[in-house]
């Protein structure tokens, strides 16, 4: 049976990805691309930079197999594959104040982009990823206002631009329901998934470290 996409993520990391993504791996029985999936497929990184600048795939091709997608870079490209599947529901994860949101950033996603951004490409196949996938948001990671008034920014857009009806806006703590229902399946009679804490992201890096 072919997999299309069925829910487009429109939120940036940190608002709860790592969790979104295995709820609707649950939800849709099919995998979720993630930022995890391009570090797993370091083939995928000049699709994604070319997609982000401006010259897309055909997403059912380069797409097969997922049925959703959250977190960069798939949501870099939340224009173009809001237009290519008009049917799929858009989520917008966040955290309500960005403060709050940049400081789950700055302790950890914007720490290994200082890092990627200071690397030579011929060393880490990521870096030419780390370079472009941002630029919508901020230029400089070390600029907090900057930062925050990006986040602010693709709330505002997002919100501006997809249909009120097609839009579902999501926070860590708001469970299941929001999702269930914009797809149509009933709300499992299970515990929402928690991934990716602060912590466990700093235990993780703690760990490469070693």
């Amino acid at each position: 049976m072919t997999v299309t996409l069925r829910l487009i993520g429109a939120g940036l990391p940190r608002t709860g990805t790592s969790s979104l993504r295995e709820a609707l791996r649950y939800l849709l029985g099919a995998p979720t691309y993630h930022m995890s999936e391009a570090f797993a497929h370091p083939e995928h990184v000049p699709t994604w930079v070319a997609a982000i600048k401006g010259d897309p795939p055909e997403w059912e091709d380069f797409l097969a197999g997922y049925a959703a997608g959250v977190d960069t870079p798939f949501s870099c490209c939340w224009r173009d594959l809001a237009a290519a599947y008009p049917d799929a529901p858009v989520l917008l994860s966040h955290r309500g104040r960005a403060e709050v949101w940049h400081r789950s950033m700055d302790a950890t996603v914007l720490v290994r982009t200082r890092e990627m951004l200071a690397m030579d490409e011929a060393a880490e196949p990521m870096v030419p990823l780390f370079r472009v996938m941002f630029t919508d948001v901020f230029n400089d990671p070390d600029d907090p206002g900057e930062v925050m008034a990006g986040y602010e920014r693709r709330l505002a857009e997002v919100r501006a631009e997809i249909e009120p009806e097609r839009l579902i806006e999501w926070q860590p703590g708001d469970g299941w329901k929001p999702i269930c229902t914009a797809l149509g399946v009933p709300v499992p009679d299970r515990p929402f998934p928690h991934e990716n804490s602060t912590a466990d992201f700093l235990a993780r890096r703690a760990s490469r470290g070693r």
